[in-house]
């Protein structure tokens, strides 16, 4: 179901929610965490004929527009959630690739500190975390006894 805020969003800044930004934007909000090919995938059970570009295409200007934001979780490509989810970091598991979102407040103190040592704002939107979760450090554990 498409969301009122996102075709008036698109409305006010002169765009129209066409088919196609719709599916991109339903897709990214059944997802979450989804990479462009993720994407498509789901756009192409409803509308066969979206191709990758379009998928691209679209979430470039839907990030412009501050619909959707992006992280990197990996070397591979970047993966997309909708913008109006609280800001979170992304703890990524190197042995599982799982994703915890932990919420910004965990980071309080680390920003801050950047902050009165170098002057320096972060953007923790965009911000993972590599490790190991709690589950795979339980098991390595055990592989190690």
């Amino acid at each position: 179901m498409v969301d009122s805020d996102w075709q008036s969003n698109l409305r006010k800044r002169g765009y129209r929610l066409t088919p196609q930004r719709q599916l991109v934007l339903e897709a990214v909000d059944r997802l979450e965490h989804a990479t462009p090919d993720d994407i498509l995938t789901e756009v192409r059970r409803t509308a066969g004929g979206v191709n990758i570009s379009t998928v691209y295409r679209t979430l470039e200007l839907l990030e412009e527009l501050g619909l959707v934001s992006h992280a990197h979780l990996g070397h591979g490509a970047p993966t997309y959630h909708l913008a109006d989810r609280h800001h979170h970091i992304h703890l990524v598991c190197r042995d599982c690739t799982g994703v915890i979102e932990a919420d910004l407040a965990v980071a309080g103190p680390f920003t801050e500190r950047l902050r009165e040592t170098f002057g320096f704002d972060t953007d923790m939107k965009h911000f993972a975390i590599f490790g190991r979760c709690a589950d795979c450090s339980a098991k390595a554990a055990a592989d190690e006894s």
